[in-house]
């Protein structure tokens, strides 16, 4: 009787340990549930114009190209894009942080907060416009074709471009045209990380032509440069377009503000002065106020 009893005591005593267990482990995960819900809630009611303030600084999703942001001869950033920003962070009170994107996951790297902005040549798209938030356009500019000195004629046709191999940036407005005008139809298209990899692939010659930017055509196609043995096709333009600022959707106060820096920056001279560095002058369309 003894042990009878002794054995119903010790199964009492486990299944009242599991239960303590159990109940242990509810709380737990109630209060991890708890605080999850609460980092969300601060998360969604923290707007973003008050993020960046509290943080100080603006991460700036960039890809190096020049003339917009590259490394100088002393290894440091530099170009018209950092500058600009650094010019229109300043004037927001903030410190311009530059962080290198890949540009095909460029809207994920902004929406999860990785970076605050995209400020890199980034053109203006009612798709771009319907997915992020951007600025009052700055400056304009076109797609080109870049291709080694000797084959510009024989590249300024469609036809002369035929079975050409072709190369851009993936994501860009490059690439869009490249796959989509029918100029390219029958040329044969892949899409590489970056447009300074689309010059290389040109200069190295495992590809024709690069379709780029313009204003990158301006500041890489200089006699003297690693390039001036490639030259832009000018007998065709691809694509007019204007650059914006791409910020986080629904940015609110973030976007006004933004605005506001760049247009006291463009009074100030300031932007003229940059634009006037790097033989940007012409392609400006923010100017000083009346």
């Amino acid at each position: 009787m003894k042990k009878i009893i002794a054995l119903l005591m010790a199964g009492l005593m486990t299944a009242t340990a599991f239960a303590g267990c159990g109940g242990s482990g509810n709380k737990t995960e109630s209060k991890a549930e708890d605080t999850t819900a609460a980092v969300a809630t601060n998360s969604a009611s923290e707007d973003d114009w008050t993020y960046l303030q509290n943080k100080g600084s603006m991460t700036i999703g960039i890809t190096y190209f020049e003339p917009m942001n590259y490394k100088g001869a002393d290894g440091k950033l530099t170009g018209f894009e950092t500058e600009f920003a650094e010019a229109v962070c300043a004037q927001l009170g903030l410190t311009a942080n530059f962080q290198e994107i890949e540009w095909d996951s460029k809207e994920l790297e902004l929406s999860s907060k990785a970076i605050d902005c995209i400020w890199n040549g980034l053109t203006i798209t009612d798709e771009r416009k319907a997915n992020m938030d951007i600025t009052v356009p700055y400056m304009e500019n076109k797609q080109v074709m870049v291709c080694k000195k000797e084959n510009v004629e024989k590249f300024s046709t469609a036809e002369g471009v035929a079975n050409a191999s072709v190369v851009a940036e993936a994501g860009s407005a490059g690439e869009d045209v490249a796959k989509g005008d029918a100029f390219f139809a029958n040329a044969q298209f892949e899409s590489v990380e970056s447009q300074a990899t689309a010059l290389l692939e040109v200069k190295a010659g495992t590809a024709d032509i690069a379709v780029i930017d313009y204003v990158m055509s301006i500041g890489t196609l200089r006699d003297g440069s690693d390039y001036a043995d490639l030259a832009v096709v000018e007998s065709q333009a691809f694509a007019p377009e204007q650059y914006g600022i791409a910020l986080r959707k629904n940015s609110g106060d973030t976007l006004t503000k933004v605005n506001e820096a760049i247009q006291a920056v463009a009074d100030s001279g300031k932007l003229a002065e940059i634009a006037e560095k790097y033989n940007l002058t012409d392609l400006l369309l923010v100017k000083p106020a009346a």
